[in-house]
């Protein structure tokens, strides 16, 4: 995708030090554009972590080249368990991050220790090659929902969309996941339209989404998180579409915060709503996500301060409650599948059911 008319990926590896990794630190857009060089493991544990680089596919491809940088002095069997279990640990809910070390480790462990570093690289190299083409694939089975919804309004006014967090080409290495679709419908000609929930506490959707859909030049509007309902009951909203960080088995959806209250409105008003993921968000270990998915707890201090820009036009943080309160920060709700209209994978779309999931992945839905 591009910014100011120049085409990137959310990472990459430079020519001239092919021995690290470039990454926008996302805690500073939209204000700047800055770019993190990333060459131990330390570091891409503390950008992960800091939320420096987020979105599920994203995390998962930066953590597959933390765990090259862990293994640059020590690449045994012990040390590649080691660093492994460390990265995993740095985001507990999102599980593409999991996949991708699971993946790593099982192509390492059959290499010569003294060839796991190169390796290492080709197969971390291979990983995000595949992000991308399957988030293309997301975009094109999306289109099609976006093309109906086009077509069942006689092709007149506007399609709107209203997503939540962000799930754009910054989330994952390239094209994104539930913006996929809009970006293609968009380039298409379709008139769409996004309704961008703020997403509290970190404002992703304000931030983040509203960026990359204006240097894109979608049209849209940020609205407040508690708006949606409002904007579905006026018949505002044609369809939702978000993403997500674990699908399980069964077809419950954990995304960010917020996203449970959308599918409860979206179902009251008969607004389909769907969920755009990778095959490697499903979880088949898990099959109920309320009780089995754990939610990361984030500093309180998320909820309790804002950053925005101050009247001089610099980046600034206030404090939005009083002083002795206290505050509570679940970084992630879960959606049961009964309340999802559909998942939209890169090979196709199914229903939030285990027999849906099956259908398109009958080779995947056993444990490793």
């Amino acid at each position: 995708m591009k910014i100011n008319g120049t085409a990137y990926r959310s990472l990459w590896r430079p020519t001239d030090d092919q021995n690290s990794i470039r990454i926008f630190d996302q805690t500073r857009f939209p204000w700047e554009v800055e770019t993190l060089a990333l060459r131990d493991e330390d570091a891409v544990a503390h950008a992960i972590r800091s939320m420096q680089v987020r979105g599920a596919p994203l995390i998962g491809a930066v953590a597959a080249y933390g765990l090259i940088f862990a293994l640059q002095n020590d690449a045994s069997d012990a040390a590649l368990e080691a660093a492994a279990h460390r990265l995993v640990e740095t985001r507990p809910t999102a599980i593409n991050l999991r996949w991708a070390i699971e993946r790593m480790v099982k192509h390492l462990r059959t290499v010569p220790v003294a060839q796991r570093v190169e390796a290492g690289y080709a197969e971390a190299d291979a990983l995000c090659d595949e992000d991308v083409a399957v988030n293309e694939a997301i975009g094109r089975h999306g289109l099609e929902l976006i093309r109906k919804a086009w077509e069942a309004k006689g092709k007149q006014g506007t399609v709107n969309v209203l997503t939540h967090c962000n799930a754009g080409w910054i989330a994952t290495v390239d094209w994104g996941t539930a913006l996929a679709p809009i970006y293609m419908a968009h380039d298409e000609g379709i008139p769409v339209h996004v309704w961008v929930d703020e997403t509290r506490p970190r404002n992703q959707g304000s931030l983040l989404t509203a960026f990359e859909l204006g240097s894109h030049g979608v049209a849209h509007t940020v609205i407040a998180d508690n708006a949606g309902g409002h904007y579905m009951q006026a018949g505002q909203v044609d369809l939702v579409i978000v993403g997500t960080d674990r699908v399980t088995a069964q077809g419950d959806v954990a995304n960010k915060i917020g996203t449970y209250l959308k599918a409860l409105a979206a179902h009251d008003n008969n607004v389909p709503f769907w969920v755009a993921l990778p095959s490697s968000t499903i979880d088949w270990r898990v099959r109920d996500g309320v009780k089995e998915i754990p939610i990361e707890e984030r500093s309180a201090d998320e909820v309790l301060y804002v950053t925005g820009l101050e009247a001089d036009g610099t980046p600034g943080r206030v404090r939005v409650a009083p002083p002795a309160s206290n505050g509570a920060n679940p970084a992630f709700d879960v959606t049961p599948a009964r309340l999802v209209t559909g998942l939209i994978t890169e090979r196709g779309c199914c229903d939030a059911s285990e027999a849906g999931l099956r259908g398109l992945f009958p080779a995947e839905n056993n444990p490793a």
